[in-house]
């Protein structure tokens, strides 16, 4: 494994991490760790299930974190990804392998610059991903979040 990888994916799981902190600081949502890493090592024992391989490969492309609403009206499927600086076509890939599967699943990004967060469907079809909005995290607390993120990237 090469240094550039290893360092890559150290700053994907801390956009993992500040993504569901600065979330549950919010305290607007219930944060579920959904994605591969979470689930299927627990799965993985029961590989003898035919079915469970099925299960297994649908997972490898969820989304990291299930969020639902206090008031539990609301199911977000949201995919965090780390870039350097945004990358809009990155981006529009990642966006179609998880609408290939998911319905209507999100993208957070966060960037040494800015935390950006959007719809997979509106990422293709506008070309372009909004800043976070403060209807999900305070642009106060996203600054904090922010601060922290650039602590790691020295």
């Amino acid at each position: 494994m090469s240094i550039d990888f290893a360092r890559q994916l150290i700053k994907g799981k801390i956009a993992e991490l500040v993504f569901e902190q600065m979330i549950r600081d919010e305290k607007m949502y219930t944060v579920i760790p959904f994605g591969y890493e979470h689930t299927v090592p627990t799965l993985a024992q029961y590989h003898g299930i035919v079915e469970v391989q099925k299960v297994i490969d649908d997972i490898k492309n969820a989304p990291d974190f299930a969020l639902v609403s206090e008031d539990k009206t609301k199911l977000y499927l949201v995919e965090v990804k780390y870039q350097s600086q945004l990358n809009i076509e990155l981006l529009k890939e990642y966006a179609k392998e998880l609408l290939d599967r998911w319905e209507y699943p999100w993208i957070f990004v966060a960037t040494s610059e800015n935390f950006y967060c959007g719809m997979c469907k509106d990422v293709l079809t506008k070309n372009k991903i909004n800043n976070l909005s403060e209807n999900w995290v305070s642009f106060e607390r996203q600054k904090h979040y922010l601060k922290l993120l650039k602590e790691f990237e020295k």
